[in-house]
């Protein structure tokens, strides 16, 4: 079964792995404009989202941006 470790948990997709990191974030209705993503401890720029492939195994950390509040001192 084909598998991706996402932000440090293991995540098996039975019908195989989404594509690319597009069709990742969609499959986990992650909005692409909200998120930094790192492939294998490299950093993927958003613009290349839907060009970058994904594998089997491969370890995907996502930073989702939270707005909201301020800071009070």
């Amino acid at each position: 079964m084909a598998m991706l470790k996402i932000n440090g948990s293991d995540r098996q997709f039975p019908g195989g792995i989404p594509q690319t990191l597009t069709e990742l974030l969609e499959h986990l209705g992650i909005n692409q404009a909200t998120v930094v993503a790192e492939i294998d401890g490299k950093i993927v720029e958003r613009g290349n989202f839907a060009q970058t492939q994904l594998s089997d195994g491969q370890t995907v950390e996502l930073v989702r941006f939270v707005g909201g509040g301020q800071l009070h001192g």
